[in-house]
């Protein structure tokens, strides 16, 4: 609470009121300009860069958290100072704004659903059951301030979407410096040059399962390589909201997803694996680094993960929540790969058939054909409900463009308990 106060009098120092403008504090509304338009937002903290100018970090009311940044005080529309139900009141107006095409129309709930994954618009807390209201509120005010702004990983410098956290005198810091190869972070440039003419990493730990041309896929287990699995779940909570796993990573298995050059294994992005789960979650966590998103390679680490199941011979499903992106990539397989075998096997296929061709798991194959609307329910059973004409059209408006996608002969990977020896794959 002092520390609030003292950013609250610094405010006022800073900006004075000669103006007679509004003077910005902690909790405050305002309008905020984004992009060519304004928008209603809290400011949830009050900062001073390294030029000695005053910053604020705003929550933009109704959107993802994502999207809650740093600015700059010229940003602010200064002169009209909200209060909540203003506030309240214009994130209304904006989300009807996008919802409305100028007519009375209304959307479906499908429509809106896609909308609000698409646009990152989370649920109120009063949309929420109250035990997922309250564990909200504790997540979101144990990761409320976003500090690290941006990361340079490799060629890419990647605008950082939520809070990790990092050690103090790096978690606070504006950008870090991160080796792609064995993902040691720092905070000056100058460590980073000097880490990257000494590091000798060119591909992560473990052992190499997939090859097919410029691709590859390595297991890394997380007792054996504690601190670069920590490492890449601290990177990765860069990018996802709701991941928890940070340094209990002994009992989780890591599919690290690359692309290959003459330089070394560049980081695509993973997936994780508990190595047993009461469950049956074959996936914990899923991420693809945003240099590398809506390429397909989401759906190639969905498709691997399902490819181990097959090899185990037993059904999964991804560990809940999924991130709004994740959902999306999970909806597109499965709708993908369901179709794919009620076109090859036909309309009279029945769900656990569907189940154990594609390990995919009862309740999730049900779920994707009821939003595709072509099952019902029938003297206790689900069953398709489809004419061969409509799956084949579904099908090729599935599969009009190619994917990437996972070639089991490329595949080099043994159960885990497995008896039989180490596959040994081919050296560089």
């Amino acid at each position: 609470m002092a520390d609030m106060n003292k950013q609250k009098e610094m405010g006022k120092e800073n900006n004075g009121s000669a103006n007679n403008q509004t003077v910005p504090e902690i909790g405050d509304h305002f309008l905020v300009k984004r992009y060519n338009s304004l928008h209603a937002a809290e400011i949830i903290q009050i900062r001073q860069n390294d030029e000695g100018n005053q910053e604020l970090y705003v929550h933009y009311e109704g959107f993802d958290r994502r999207l809650d940044e740093w600015v700059d005080l010229n940003r602010l529309d200064l002169s009209t100072k909200l209060d909540d139900s203003q506030g309240k009141s214009n994130e209304l107006a904006l989300s009807f704004s996008e919802f409305s095409d100028g007519t009375d129309r209304k959307i479906t709930r499908n429509q809106k659903r896609k909308h609000d994954e698409i646009n990152h618009v989370q649920k109120t807390f009063a949309e929420m059951d109250p035990t997922t209201a309250a564990l909200e509120k504790e997540h979101e005010a144990i990761t409320k301030v976003k500090y690290i702004d941006r990361i340079q990983m490799g060629k890419y410098e990647i605008d950082a979407w939520y809070f990790s956290p990092y050690p103090e005198e790096y978690g606070k810091q504006p950008k870090l410096w991160i080796c792609e190869f064995c993902l040691k972070y720092m905070k000056l440039e100058k460590s980073f040059r000097y880490h990257q003419s000494q590091c000798t990493w060119r591909h992560p730990p473990g052992k190499e399962i997939y090859r097919k041309g410029t691709i590859s896929v390595f297991e890394v287990d997380g007792k054996d390589w504690k601190i670069y699995c920590q490492n890449l779940c601290l990177l990765a909570k860069l990018f996802l909201d709701h991941k928890t796993l940070y340094f209990d990573v002994e009992p989780f298995l890591f599919y690290i997803l690359v692309e290959v050059d003459r330089y070394g294994c560049h980081l695509v992005g993973y997936f994780s694996k508990e190595k047993e789960s009461p469950d049956g979650n074959n996936l914990a966590c899923i991420l693809t680094l945003p240099p590398y998103q809506r390429k397909g390679y989401g759906k190639f680490l969905i498709a691997l993960s399902y490819e181990l199941s097959i090899i185990e011979g037993v059904v999964g499903s991804p560990e809940k929540p999924l991130s709004d992106l994740g959902k999306l990539s999970y909806r597109s397989y499965w709708m993908s790969v369901l179709l794919d075998s009620i076109y090859r096997m036909g309309v009279k296929i029945s769900m656990r058939e569907l189940e154990k061709m594609t390990s995919i798991s009862y309740t999730d194959v049900v779920s994707t054909l009821q939003n595709l609307n072509i099952i019902k329910y029938w003297k206790g059973n689900h069953i398709l409900c489809v004419t061969p004409k409509t799956v084949e059209e579904l099908y090729h408006k599935i599969h009009k463009q190619p994917t990437l996608t996972v070639d089991p002969s490329c595949l080099r990977w043994d159960k885990p308990n497995s008896n039989k020896p180490p596959v040994k794959l081919t050296k560089r």
